[in-house]
């Protein structure tokens, strides 16, 4: 009887307190960045894909996908400002966004199918060096 009471007390204060939903990255289409990199406003876009392949025009930034917290210093002080992540094919940007949420970022980002369906899509990718 008293496990059954407790499990209801448990039960009541689960309802009282609710825990908070556990931050989650957006996946975005390639159209969708497109159209987002025509618009006004900041963003951070970062190419995480190593080894480096080129770059969509408008990256801001080259930090590989295993790297980001060694690079916090680059990382927006402000932890809503947007980012938008993007690799190869989106698996390393999958990665990389998840590592973002656990630094406590909550607009993040990711192309799916990274610079693989940007090509596909029509869109050209830029060749230059990376910098970090």
């Amino acid at each position: 009887m008293k496990l059954f009471l407790v499990s209801i007390f448990l039960f009541a204060v689960s309802f009282a307190h609710p825990i908070p939903a556990a931050q989650e990255y957006t996946n975005i289409s390639v159209s969708e960045l497109s159209e987002r990199l025509n618009q006004a406003g900041p963003l951070l876009m970062i190419n995480v894909h190593i080894p480096y392949e080129g770059e969509i025009e408008g990256t801001d930034v080259f930090i590989p996908f295993n790297q980001l917290e060694a690079f916090t210093d680059i990382l927006p002080t402000r932890r809503d400002t947007e980012i938008i992540l993007y690799c190869l094919s989106g698996r390393m940007s999958e990665i990389a966004a998840e590592t973002l949420l656990t630094l406590g970022y909550s607009n993040v980002h990711n192309v799916v199918g990274g610079m693989g369906a940007w090509e596909a899509a029509g869109f050209t990718l830029q060749h230059t060096a990376p910098s970090h």
